[in-house]
């Protein structure tokens, strides 16, 4: 099956629809042996089903009040239960420090100083289009939880929090005050433009 088989509506063409995770050469092979089907218990052990990506859609965002107006977000096609997967967080599994990246989630952390991070910038899947709640709701609808597959792959996927998520919401979760705090500093020294 080829990696944009199942490539959904509205896909930007500059960005390659995967559903598996790419590793970049980056990941040396012992630690890409444990992510793809090592055990650690200091691991969160939450139990992972994966179902297809048909609880999400991806939606151009026009409302002039939204602070991602002119972009894309993920929204439920239907109800989503309380403490539900919904979908993992695809992209290219690294090593790399990628701080300019807006789409790249830290995976892991290895006792050895890795850090393995999950970058959607050129590649991804609708998971790539989640919002921050800041500036749409009170708080997040969503979480991000790190766990294993079935066949014991290591991910990061999003799980609806405690209430249920209505059909037609937006999925938002909280991209962290170090996020925010990096591109708020970013945005402090850059040079005004003329």
């Amino acid at each position: 099956m080829s990696s944009n088989s199942r490539q959904p509506p509205s896909w930007p063409s500059h960005i390659q629809y995967i559903n598996a995770p790419r590793y970049h050469p980056s990941v040396p092979g012992p630690l890409r042996s444990f992510l793809i089907d090592g055990t650690n218990s200091a691991l969160q052990k939450t139990p992972i089903s994966f179902p297809s990506t048909s609880l999400v859609r991806i939606r151009y965002i026009t409302e002039p009040s939204h602070p991602a107006r002119g972009q894309n977000g993920l929204f439920a096609v239907r109800k989503i239960p309380p403490r539900s997967h919904i979908i993992d967080y695809i992209g290219e599994v690294h090593c790399q420090d990628r701080a300019g990246s807006d789409y790249d989630l830290s995976l892991f952390r290895s006792q050895d100083g890795d850090n393995v991070g999950v970058d959607a910038t050129v590649m991804g899947n609708e998971a790539r289009f989640v919002n921050d709640y800041r500036g749409i709701r009170g708080k997040p609808n969503a979480v991000f939880v790190e766990g294993r597959t079935p066949r014991g792959e290591l991910r990061m996927s999003i799980w609806s929090s405690k209430d249920p998520i209505q059909k037609g919401d937006e999925i938002l979760v909280s991209y962290g005050k170090s996020w925010w705090r990096t591109r708020t500093t970013q945005t402090d020294t850059m040079p005004d433009s003329a």
